[in-house]
Protein backbone atom coordinates (compact mmCIF):
# COMPACT_ATOMS: atom_id res chain seq x y z
CA UNK A 1 0.00 0.00 0.00
CA UNK A 2 2.90 2.51 0.58
CA UNK A 3 4.34 1.55 -2.96
CA UNK A 4 1.03 2.41 -4.07
CA UNK A 5 0.82 5.87 -2.54
CA UNK A 6 4.18 6.62 -3.74
CA UNK A 7 2.57 6.18 -6.96
CA UNK A 8 -0.17 8.19 -6.23
CA UNK A 9 1.66 10.98 -5.00
CA UNK A 10 4.31 11.03 -8.36
CA UNK A 11 1.20 11.42 -10.57
CA UNK A 12 0.34 13.94 -9.06
CA UNK A 13 3.61 15.56 -8.93
CA UNK A 14 4.50 14.96 -12.36
CA UNK A 15 2.16 16.08 -15.15
CA UNK A 16 3.86 13.83 -17.79
CA UNK A 17 2.89 10.79 -15.75
CA UNK A 18 -0.58 11.76 -15.40
CA UNK A 19 -0.62 12.55 -19.40
CA UNK A 20 0.44 9.38 -20.90
CA UNK A 21 -1.86 7.42 -18.07
CA UNK A 22 0.82 5.64 -16.49
CA UNK A 23 -0.96 3.45 -13.63
CA UNK A 24 -0.34 4.84 -9.79
CA UNK A 25 0.79 0.97 -8.78
CA UNK A 26 3.07 0.23 -11.61
CA UNK A 27 4.90 3.77 -11.11
CA UNK A 28 4.94 2.59 -7.11
CA UNK A 29 5.83 -0.61 -7.86
CA UNK A 30 8.86 0.16 -10.96
CA UNK A 31 10.84 2.68 -7.92
CA UNK A 32 9.93 -0.04 -5.36
CA UNK A 33 11.61 -2.63 -7.63
CA UNK A 34 14.62 0.05 -8.45
CA UNK A 35 15.21 0.73 -4.51
CA UNK A 36 15.62 -3.05 -3.80
CA UNK A 37 17.91 -3.50 -6.89
CA UNK A 38 20.29 -0.90 -5.52
CA UNK A 39 20.05 -2.74 -2.37
CA UNK A 40 20.95 -5.98 -3.93
CA UNK A 41 23.56 -4.01 -5.85
CA UNK A 42 25.64 -2.86 -3.08
CA UNK A 43 24.90 -5.72 -0.48
CA UNK A 44 23.90 -8.51 -2.10
CA UNK A 45 20.78 -8.66 0.13
CA UNK A 46 17.80 -10.21 -2.01
CA UNK A 47 14.35 -9.24 -1.08
CA UNK A 48 11.61 -11.79 -1.33
CA UNK A 49 8.05 -11.43 -1.32
CA UNK A 50 5.01 -13.81 -0.46
CA UNK A 51 2.90 -14.20 -3.75
CA UNK A 52 -0.08 -15.82 -2.77
CA UNK A 53 -2.11 -12.45 -1.33
CA UNK A 54 -1.18 -11.04 -4.81
CA UNK A 55 -2.58 -14.16 -6.13
CA UNK A 56 -6.04 -14.06 -4.34
CA UNK A 57 -6.53 -10.34 -4.80
CA UNK A 58 -6.10 -10.94 -8.98
CA UNK A 59 -9.14 -14.06 -8.15
CA UNK A 60 -11.19 -11.59 -6.46
CA UNK A 61 -10.30 -8.50 -9.45
CA UNK A 62 -11.58 -10.72 -11.99
CA UNK A 63 -14.73 -12.05 -10.24
CA UNK A 64 -15.59 -8.42 -9.48
CA UNK A 65 -15.41 -8.08 -13.17
CA UNK A 66 -17.55 -11.01 -13.92
CA UNK A 67 -20.31 -9.86 -11.98
CA UNK A 68 -20.49 -6.48 -13.24
CA UNK A 69 -20.97 -8.09 -16.94
CA UNK A 70 -24.14 -7.72 -18.27
CA UNK A 71 -24.98 -9.96 -20.75
CA UNK A 72 -26.02 -7.56 -23.37
CA UNK A 73 -22.92 -6.35 -23.38
CA UNK A 74 -21.44 -9.50 -24.08
CA UNK A 75 -23.46 -9.50 -27.05
CA UNK A 76 -22.99 -5.98 -28.29
CA UNK A 77 -19.18 -7.12 -28.37
CA UNK A 78 -19.96 -9.90 -30.50
CA UNK A 79 -18.09 -8.57 -33.51
CA UNK A 80 -14.58 -7.12 -31.39
CA UNK A 81 -14.49 -10.26 -29.69
CA UNK A 82 -14.44 -12.38 -32.64
CA UNK A 83 -11.97 -10.00 -34.38
CA UNK A 84 -9.69 -9.61 -31.76
CA UNK A 85 -9.71 -13.36 -31.39
CA UNK A 86 -8.20 -13.75 -34.76
CA UNK A 87 -6.03 -10.46 -35.05
CA UNK A 88 -4.28 -12.63 -31.71
CA UNK A 89 -3.73 -15.34 -33.59
CA UNK A 90 -1.94 -13.79 -36.17
CA UNK A 91 -0.25 -11.67 -33.83
CA UNK A 92 0.87 -14.77 -31.76
CA UNK A 93 2.27 -16.32 -35.25
CA UNK A 94 4.00 -13.38 -35.60
CA UNK A 95 5.75 -12.71 -32.90
CA UNK A 96 7.15 -16.04 -33.01
CA UNK A 97 8.77 -15.08 -36.82
CA UNK A 98 10.30 -12.44 -35.64
CA UNK A 99 11.77 -14.16 -32.42
CA UNK A 100 13.09 -16.99 -34.57
CA UNK A 101 14.25 -13.98 -37.43
CA UNK A 102 16.30 -12.68 -34.29
CA UNK A 103 17.85 -15.09 -32.88
CA UNK A 104 19.42 -16.34 -36.01
CA UNK A 105 21.27 -12.99 -36.60
CA UNK A 106 23.10 -13.66 -33.51
CA UNK A 107 23.58 -17.17 -34.52
CA UNK A 108 21.29 -18.86 -31.11
CA UNK A 109 19.42 -22.10 -31.38
CA UNK A 110 15.89 -21.49 -33.04
CA UNK A 111 14.29 -22.83 -29.42
CA UNK A 112 15.59 -19.47 -28.23
CA UNK A 113 13.56 -17.61 -30.88
CA UNK A 114 10.22 -19.38 -29.38
CA UNK A 115 11.05 -18.56 -26.22
CA UNK A 116 11.78 -15.17 -27.06
CA UNK A 117 8.50 -14.66 -29.32
CA UNK A 118 5.22 -15.83 -27.59
CA UNK A 119 6.47 -17.99 -24.77
CA UNK A 120 7.93 -15.02 -22.37
CA UNK A 121 6.22 -12.49 -24.10
CA UNK A 122 1.87 -13.57 -24.66
CA UNK A 123 2.87 -16.09 -22.40
CA UNK A 124 4.55 -14.04 -19.54
CA UNK A 125 6.46 -16.14 -16.76
CA UNK A 126 3.94 -18.70 -15.99
CA UNK A 127 4.15 -19.64 -19.41
CA UNK A 128 8.10 -19.85 -19.50
CA UNK A 129 8.17 -21.72 -16.17
CA UNK A 130 6.13 -24.31 -17.52
CA UNK A 131 7.92 -24.28 -21.13
CA UNK A 132 12.09 -23.68 -20.15
CA UNK A 133 13.03 -27.04 -18.51
CA UNK A 134 11.77 -29.24 -21.52
CA UNK A 135 13.04 -26.53 -24.02
CA UNK A 136 16.30 -26.36 -22.21
CA UNK A 137 16.51 -30.74 -21.94
CA UNK A 138 15.11 -31.36 -26.16
CA UNK A 139 16.10 -28.46 -27.92
CA UNK A 140 19.80 -27.70 -26.99
CA UNK A 141 18.81 -24.20 -25.32
CA UNK A 142 20.12 -24.51 -21.50
CA UNK A 143 19.61 -20.91 -20.61
CA UNK A 144 15.92 -21.28 -21.45
CA UNK A 145 14.21 -20.28 -18.12
CA UNK A 146 16.93 -17.35 -17.35
CA UNK A 147 16.52 -16.10 -21.09
CA UNK A 148 12.77 -16.99 -20.58
CA UNK A 149 12.80 -15.01 -16.83
CA UNK A 150 14.44 -12.20 -18.37
CA UNK A 151 12.69 -11.35 -21.43
CA UNK A 152 9.14 -11.84 -19.28
CA UNK A 153 10.16 -9.64 -16.69
CA UNK A 154 11.56 -6.51 -19.29
CA UNK A 155 8.18 -7.46 -21.89
CA UNK A 156 5.92 -6.48 -18.14
CA UNK A 157 8.19 -3.21 -18.06
CA UNK A 158 7.48 -1.92 -21.33
CA UNK A 159 4.01 -3.08 -21.42
CA UNK A 160 3.25 -1.59 -17.77
CA UNK A 161 4.26 2.20 -19.74
CA UNK A 162 3.12 1.73 -23.31
CA UNK A 163 -0.43 0.79 -23.06
CA UNK A 164 -1.40 4.08 -21.64
CA UNK A 165 0.52 6.38 -24.60
CA UNK A 166 -0.26 4.28 -27.47
CA UNK A 167 -4.10 5.08 -26.20
CA UNK A 168 -3.37 8.12 -25.83
CA UNK A 169 -2.15 8.21 -29.24
CA UNK A 170 -5.00 7.16 -30.96
CA UNK A 171 -7.36 9.00 -28.79
CA UNK A 172 -6.06 12.51 -29.46
CA UNK A 173 -5.22 12.02 -32.92
CA UNK A 174 -8.26 11.25 -34.02
CA UNK A 175 -10.37 13.10 -31.72
CA UNK A 176 -12.55 10.14 -29.71
CA UNK A 177 -14.66 10.20 -27.00
CA UNK A 178 -16.17 8.03 -24.46
CA UNK A 179 -20.17 7.04 -24.61
CA UNK A 180 -20.44 8.40 -21.44
CA UNK A 181 -19.09 10.73 -18.35
CA UNK A 182 -16.58 8.82 -16.52
CA UNK A 183 -17.93 7.58 -12.96
CA UNK A 184 -15.61 4.92 -11.64
CA UNK A 185 -11.82 4.87 -11.96
CA UNK A 186 -12.40 1.35 -12.75
CA UNK A 187 -15.05 1.70 -15.71
CA UNK A 188 -17.49 -0.12 -13.86
CA UNK A 189 -19.66 2.01 -12.37
CA UNK A 190 -23.11 3.24 -14.03
CA UNK A 191 -22.07 3.89 -17.59
CA UNK A 192 -24.86 6.50 -17.55
CA UNK A 193 -26.07 7.81 -13.92
CA UNK A 194 -25.11 11.21 -12.35
CA UNK A 195 -23.68 11.27 -9.15
CA UNK A 196 -26.67 12.09 -7.13
CA UNK A 197 -28.45 8.71 -8.48
CA UNK A 198 -25.14 6.35 -7.57
CA UNK A 199 -25.94 4.49 -4.67
CA UNK A 200 -23.88 5.53 -1.65
CA UNK A 201 -21.06 3.26 -0.58
CA UNK A 202 -21.84 2.00 3.02
CA UNK A 203 -21.19 -1.09 5.12
CA UNK A 204 -23.91 -2.74 3.91
CA UNK A 205 -23.14 -1.98 0.54
CA UNK A 206 -19.54 -3.04 0.77
CA UNK A 207 -21.05 -6.41 2.67
CA UNK A 208 -23.25 -7.13 -0.47
CA UNK A 209 -20.98 -6.89 -2.98
CA UNK A 210 -18.46 -9.14 -0.95
CA UNK A 211 -20.97 -11.23 -0.67
CA UNK A 212 -21.15 -11.37 -4.06
CA UNK A 213 -17.72 -11.56 -5.58
CA UNK A 214 -16.80 -14.01 -2.84
CA UNK A 215 -19.75 -16.30 -4.11
CA UNK A 216 -18.50 -16.42 -7.56
CA UNK A 217 -14.94 -17.33 -6.48
CA UNK A 218 -15.79 -20.29 -4.32
CA UNK A 219 -17.98 -21.49 -7.42
CA UNK A 220 -15.45 -20.45 -9.73
CA UNK A 221 -13.15 -22.72 -7.44
CA UNK A 222 -15.50 -25.39 -8.21
CA UNK A 223 -15.80 -25.57 -11.23
CA UNK A 224 -11.59 -24.92 -11.81
CA UNK A 225 -11.03 -28.87 -10.06
CA UNK A 226 -12.92 -30.61 -12.75
CA UNK A 227 -11.74 -28.57 -15.20
CA UNK A 228 -8.53 -28.94 -15.06
CA UNK A 229 -9.16 -32.65 -14.56
CA UNK A 230 -10.38 -32.79 -17.84
CA UNK A 231 -7.46 -31.24 -18.84
CA UNK A 232 -8.01 -27.48 -19.23
CA UNK A 233 -5.26 -26.14 -17.72
CA UNK A 234 -6.58 -22.66 -17.30
CA UNK A 235 -5.41 -19.98 -14.39
CA UNK A 236 -7.93 -19.85 -11.44
CA UNK A 237 -9.23 -16.78 -12.38
CA UNK A 238 -10.97 -17.70 -16.04
CA UNK A 239 -13.85 -19.80 -14.62
CA UNK A 240 -14.17 -17.12 -11.53
CA UNK A 241 -14.96 -14.60 -14.10
CA UNK A 242 -17.36 -16.85 -15.55
CA UNK A 243 -19.01 -17.58 -12.81
CA UNK A 244 -19.40 -13.84 -11.92
CA UNK A 245 -21.01 -13.47 -15.45
CA UNK A 246 -23.48 -16.20 -14.83
CA UNK A 247 -24.22 -14.83 -11.60
CA UNK A 248 -25.02 -11.63 -12.58
CA UNK A 249 -27.03 -12.83 -15.82
CA UNK A 250 -29.16 -15.18 -13.99
CA UNK A 251 -29.84 -14.53 -10.00
CA UNK A 252 -31.06 -10.39 -11.30
CA UNK A 253 -33.69 -12.22 -13.51
CA UNK A 254 -35.14 -15.13 -11.15
CA UNK A 255 -35.16 -12.32 -8.00
CA UNK A 256 -35.87 -9.51 -9.78
CA UNK A 257 -36.72 -7.33 -6.64
CA UNK A 258 -33.22 -8.60 -4.97
CA UNK A 259 -30.28 -5.60 -5.30
CA UNK A 260 -27.49 -6.37 -7.31
CA UNK A 261 -24.07 -4.90 -7.10
CA UNK A 262 -23.34 -5.15 -10.84
CA UNK A 263 -22.15 -1.31 -11.25
CA UNK A 264 -22.74 0.22 -8.28
CA UNK A 265 -19.43 2.34 -6.52
CA UNK A 266 -18.76 -0.26 -3.99
CA UNK A 267 -18.05 -3.10 -6.83
CA UNK A 268 -15.95 -0.78 -8.11
CA UNK A 269 -14.36 0.03 -4.82
CA UNK A 270 -13.27 -3.71 -4.45
CA UNK A 271 -12.60 -3.72 -7.89
CA UNK A 272 -10.02 -1.06 -7.76
CA UNK A 273 -8.47 -2.02 -4.41
CA UNK A 274 -7.81 -5.71 -5.90
CA UNK A 275 -6.16 -4.35 -8.87
CA UNK A 276 -3.75 -1.86 -7.48
CA UNK A 277 -2.55 -3.85 -4.47
CA UNK A 278 -1.80 -6.55 -6.88
CA UNK A 279 0.06 -4.63 -9.62
CA UNK A 280 1.98 -2.89 -6.70
CA UNK A 281 3.44 -6.31 -5.23
CA UNK A 282 3.92 -7.60 -8.77
CA UNK A 283 5.77 -4.34 -9.78
CA UNK A 284 8.17 -4.32 -6.43
CA UNK A 285 8.95 -8.03 -6.47
CA UNK A 286 10.48 -7.94 -10.13
CA UNK A 287 14.29 -9.06 -9.35
CA UNK A 288 15.29 -6.17 -12.16
CA UNK A 289 19.25 -6.94 -11.93
CA UNK A 290 18.79 -10.07 -13.75
CA UNK A 291 18.05 -8.06 -16.65
CA UNK A 292 21.42 -5.93 -15.98
CA UNK A 293 23.13 -9.43 -16.60
CA UNK A 294 21.51 -9.50 -20.22
CA UNK A 295 23.16 -9.87 -23.42
CA UNK A 296 22.83 -7.50 -26.21
CA UNK A 297 21.15 -10.17 -28.59
CA UNK A 298 18.41 -10.21 -25.86
CA UNK A 299 18.12 -6.67 -26.12
CA UNK A 300 17.82 -6.39 -29.53
CA UNK A 301 15.25 -8.84 -29.73
CA UNK A 302 12.82 -7.65 -27.47
CA UNK A 303 13.08 -4.24 -29.19
CA UNK A 304 12.03 -5.70 -32.39
CA UNK A 305 9.59 -7.31 -30.73
CA UNK A 306 8.27 -4.01 -28.99
CA UNK A 307 8.50 -2.17 -32.31
CA UNK A 308 5.97 -5.25 -33.89
CA UNK A 309 3.60 -4.68 -31.07
CA UNK A 310 2.94 -0.97 -31.48
CA UNK A 311 3.30 -1.19 -35.39
CA UNK A 312 0.92 -4.15 -35.25
CA UNK A 313 -1.92 -2.61 -33.22
CA UNK A 314 -1.85 0.91 -34.93
CA UNK A 315 -1.72 -0.07 -38.36
CA UNK A 316 -3.71 -3.27 -37.68
CA UNK A 317 -5.86 -4.25 -34.56
CA UNK A 318 -6.77 -0.35 -34.13
CA UNK A 319 -8.26 -0.17 -37.84
CA UNK A 320 -10.07 -3.41 -37.41
CA UNK A 321 -11.53 -2.66 -33.98
CA UNK A 322 -13.23 -0.22 -35.59
CA UNK A 323 -11.28 3.31 -35.14
CA UNK A 324 -13.29 3.89 -32.30
CA UNK A 325 -12.95 4.92 -28.25
CA UNK A 326 -13.22 1.13 -27.71
CA UNK A 327 -10.81 0.23 -30.41
CA UNK A 328 -8.59 2.78 -28.43
CA UNK A 329 -9.13 1.54 -24.88
CA UNK A 330 -8.62 -2.68 -26.29
CA UNK A 331 -5.72 -1.46 -27.95
CA UNK A 332 -4.08 0.02 -24.78
CA UNK A 333 -4.85 -3.71 -23.23
CA UNK A 334 -3.45 -5.49 -26.28
CA UNK A 335 -0.07 -3.86 -25.72
CA UNK A 336 -0.27 -5.37 -21.91
CA UNK A 337 -0.95 -8.56 -23.21
CA UNK A 338 1.03 -9.14 -26.11
CA UNK A 339 4.36 -8.19 -24.07
CA UNK A 340 3.12 -8.18 -20.77
CA UNK A 341 0.26 -10.00 -18.70
CA UNK A 342 -3.51 -9.29 -18.22
CA UNK A 343 -3.01 -7.49 -15.55
CA UNK A 344 -0.95 -5.06 -16.77
CA UNK A 345 -3.57 -4.62 -19.68
CA UNK A 346 -6.38 -4.34 -17.41
CA UNK A 347 -4.30 -1.56 -15.43
CA UNK A 348 -3.81 0.00 -18.69
CA UNK A 349 -7.41 0.24 -19.79
CA UNK A 350 -8.18 1.50 -16.58
CA UNK A 351 -6.14 4.11 -16.80
CA UNK A 352 -7.14 5.53 -19.69
CA UNK A 353 -10.82 4.81 -18.68
CA UNK A 354 -10.22 7.13 -15.83
CA UNK A 355 -8.79 9.83 -17.93
CA UNK A 356 -10.84 9.62 -21.22
CA UNK A 357 -13.98 8.17 -19.85
CA UNK A 358 -15.98 4.44 -19.53
CA UNK A 359 -15.91 1.73 -22.26
CA UNK A 360 -17.43 -1.42 -20.17
CA UNK A 361 -17.42 -3.94 -23.21
CA UNK A 362 -13.35 -3.68 -23.25
CA UNK A 363 -13.01 -4.61 -19.43
CA UNK A 364 -15.23 -7.89 -20.74
CA UNK A 365 -13.62 -8.53 -24.27
CA UNK A 366 -9.76 -8.36 -23.39
CA UNK A 367 -10.21 -10.72 -20.05
CA UNK A 368 -12.24 -13.93 -22.72
CA UNK A 369 -9.92 -12.69 -24.64
CA UNK A 370 -6.17 -13.35 -22.87
CA UNK A 371 -7.27 -14.98 -20.11
CA UNK A 372 -9.26 -18.37 -22.03
CA UNK A 373 -8.76 -18.02 -25.75
CA UNK A 374 -4.47 -16.93 -25.53
CA UNK A 375 -3.71 -19.51 -23.52
CA UNK A 376 -4.99 -22.42 -26.11
CA UNK A 377 -3.35 -20.68 -29.18
CA UNK A 378 -0.27 -20.21 -27.68
CA UNK A 379 0.24 -23.84 -26.72
CA UNK A 380 -0.43 -24.96 -30.32
CA UNK A 381 2.01 -22.00 -31.77
CA UNK A 382 4.59 -23.20 -29.56
CA UNK A 383 4.48 -26.76 -30.74
CA UNK A 384 4.35 -26.23 -34.22
CA UNK A 385 7.27 -23.56 -34.18
CA UNK A 386 8.95 -26.08 -31.77
CA UNK A 387 8.72 -28.50 -34.23
CA UNK A 388 10.21 -26.62 -36.98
Amino acid sequence: MVVYFVGVILTRRIAWLRAYNIPEPVIGGFLAAIVIWALYSVSGFSIDFEMATRDKLLVIFFASVGVNARLSNLLAGGRPLGVLCVLTVIFVVLQNVLGRLGVSLFGLPSAAGVIMGSVALVGGHGTTIAWAPAIAAEHDFPAAMETGTAVATLGLVIASVLGGPVAKFLIERDKLIADAEPASSADIAPEAASPSTLPSIDTLSIMHALLVVNLAVILGYLVHRPMAAMGMKLPLFVPCLLMGILLSNTVPLIFPKMPWPAHTPSLALISDYALSVFLAISLMSMKLWTLAAVAGPLLIVVAMQTLLAVVFIVFVLYPLLGRNYQAAVLSAGFTGLSLGATPTAIASMTAVTKHYGPSPNAFIILPLVSAVFVDLVNVVAIRVFLSF
